[in-house]
């Protein structure tokens, strides 16, 4: 790696795994110290342990990011705390796809998806964002869907959340840029964990057929794009959804 996020901090929420897991690795190999976040602490310390045996900074902070405000600004709180005092990067990536449709969505289930989807965010971004702007300076990357732009049978309640999100990035990136910090999204197409060698096809692929990738994306594929944003390189980026989908959103191939 090349030292792009060299002395910077960073949180990482739901990084605990997948999409997560891969941006806070990626970033501790740019040079970052990393928070590692998420309700798992068997699984947060095994990514904590990854990192530091490949030689990179992170440290551990469980939370429970349950939409309240007091919850968000405890994460906030003990990730300063953990990185010295300064956070200069925030990745907004905690989130849950509870299966169902419209017509089988109890109000319970509506609930609590927006709460973790879309208020968690706003409240650690309204803690976080002030902070960076009296530090001189800061970068929040939000993680959006494709199937926000591109309706599917199933998952409204999901995509929702993830439109309202990339709407989240537009808006604050007018209210926050001009203090210094930057706000933009990753709007991930079909992303699944490397498959150990020799295992079956992932279900997903079938929604990746027609495109110009042709198959399913891994994790890697959204941290390398995260790494650009929270980096200087796109110092120029600004409300901006960059799509990591292979092409799901933007093209259709049709077969010979």
């Amino acid at each position: 790696m090349s030292g792009r996020l060299q002395d910077k901090t960073a949180l990482v929420t739901g990084s605990t795994s997948n999409i997560g897991k891969a941006i806070a690795e990626a970033f501790a190999a740019e040079g970052a110290h990393v928070v590692v976040s998420g309700r798992n602490r068997e699984r947060g310390k095994h990514v904590v342990e990854g990192i530091r045996a490949a030689g990179g900074q992170a440290d551990f902070v469980e939370a429970d990011l349950d939409g309240s405000a007091d919850a968000s600004r405890r994460l906030a709180d003990e990730a300063r705390e953990a990185l010295g005092g300064r956070l200069d990067v925030l990745v907004n990536n905690a989130g849950i796809y509870p299966p169902g449709t419209t017509t089988t969505t109890d109000e319970k289930t509506f609930d609590q998806v927006y709460a973790v989807n879309v208020k968690a965010p706003f409240f650690l971004t309204a803690d976080v964002a002030p902070e960076m702007a009296r530090n001189g300076g800061g970068v929040i990357v939000n993680l959006g869907s494709w199937i926000a732009r591109l309706g599917v049978p199933v998952g409204s309640l999901y995509s929702s959340t993830k439109g309202a999100m990339e709407t989240l990035t537009r808006a604050w990136s007018a209210e926050f840029g001009p203090q210094g910090v930057r706000v933009n999204a990753i709007s991930p197409g079909v992303i699944v964990p490397r498959a150990a060698e020799g295992g079956e096809p992932h279900p997903g692929e079938i929604m990746m057929k027609g495109t110009p990738f042709g198959t399913i994306g891994t994790p890697d594929a959204i941290a390398h794009a995260a790494v650009w944003l929270a980096s200087d390189e796109s110092a120029f980026v600004h409300g901006t959804v960059v799509d990591v989908d292979g092409g799901r959103v933007g093209a259709a191939v049709i077969a010979a």
